[in-house]
């Protein structure tokens, strides 16, 4: 039997190419997205629609209470244009991928899947502390010690296929695995139409990706 693996999954360039990669492993895929109240959520259609196209096992979305305190969840907090700064920016969401990833740890855990997948990169992103290195370590630790699947020797494992790699090396690797990058959404100021607006960190980073891999952009910007 193929194993299992639980990928978070958003719809957008990494997620996308992680369950391409998960796949190319000989995984059979289980894609897991989360409906915490961001204001960019019709990024979850689009996951709908490419979770059909991948043609994951299964793909559920998770749904619970807004996070406070980030520019994606809260209206009163604007979604800032890139800037080239250390600071981390106001789209970071409190503990957004500890939840996320517990979230994927409890059904991993129904499905005696051992293997959780995660699209953290710490070369062109914006800083924020839950894609490093030693908190995914750490994680791991944590799912281990907190389990009943753990506690009983069926180790699990996060892997971050992306961590080191530029946005532009992600779509290269995504495309030499068949990845069709068109239905894909990274906008944290998407419009009804699913435009993208070309100026929020997210934005900066896809256009940088696909302009220094060479490949034509296929995003719609408003």
């Amino acid at each position: 039997m193929q194993k299992k693996a639980v990928i978070l999954f958003s719809g957008g360039i990494d997620s996308t190419t992680c369950v391409a990669i998960a796949r190319s492993q000989g995984f059979s895929c289980y894609a897991l997205s989360c409906d915490y109240g961001q204001k960019h959520n019709l990024e979850l259609e689009h996951a709908k629609k490419l979770a059909k196209i991948l043609n994951v096992v299964e793909h559920r979305i998770v749904s619970f209470s807004t996070i406070l305190g980030s520019a994606l969840t809260e209206s009163k907090i604007q979604v800032e244009d890139y800037k080239a700064n250390s600071e981390i920016p106001t789209t970071y969401v409190p503990a957004r991928n500890t939840l996320f990833l517990s979230f994927a740890l409890g059904w991993a855990e129904i499905l005696n899947a051992y293997d959780i997948f995660i699209g953290a990169n710490i070369v062109d992103y914006s800083g924020y502390p839950d894609c490093r290195p030693e908190y995914l370590s750490a994680f791991e630790h944590l799912a281990n010690l907190a389990t009943k699947a753990g506690i009983e020797g069926n180790r699990f494992h996060i892997h971050a296929p992306l961590l080191h790699l530029h946005k532009s090396e992600i779509i290269q690797k995504g495309m030499s695995l068949g990845v069709d990058y068109s239905m894909t959404v990274s906008c944290y100021r998407l419009d009804k139409s699913g435009r993208a607006c070309g100026k929020c960190d997210s934005c900066v980073y896809r256009k940088k990706g696909f302009n220094e891999a060479g490949v034509v952009d296929p995003t719609r910007y408003f």
